[in-house]
């Protein structure tokens, strides 16, 4: 049976000073792993909460209910909609 491996394909390198080296050594130590491991696991968590906090919505109780009635009325197309419908068509050529 053959080991499948993820592969690593790409790099990041950065320039730090010699503290900040010393620290992440530290810490990576603490963990048992390598700086290497220890930034991109610390980075990549960092990184999905960053992308978590600005594509997720959160709303009060009152903003809640507000954004769910008007969810939940019939749309109503006015001129300038219809306008912006039709320019969309005539610009996007490939569906």
């Amino acid at each position: 049976m053959t080991a499948i491996k993820d592969i690593k394909q790409e790099r990041i390198n950065l320039r730090l000073k010699p503290e900040a080296k010393a620290l992440l050594e530290r810490a990576a130590s603490f963990e048992g792993k390598t700086v290497s491991s220890y930034i991109l696991t610390s980075a990549m968590a960092n990184a999905e909460k960053t992308v978590h906090e600005h594509e997720a919505m959160r709303l009060n109780a009152k903003d809640s209910e507000a954004f769910l009635e008007a969810l939940s009325k019939p749309v109503q197309l006015n001129k300038k909609l219809l306008d912006a419908f039709e320019e969309h068509d005539q610009r996007v050529t490939s569906r």
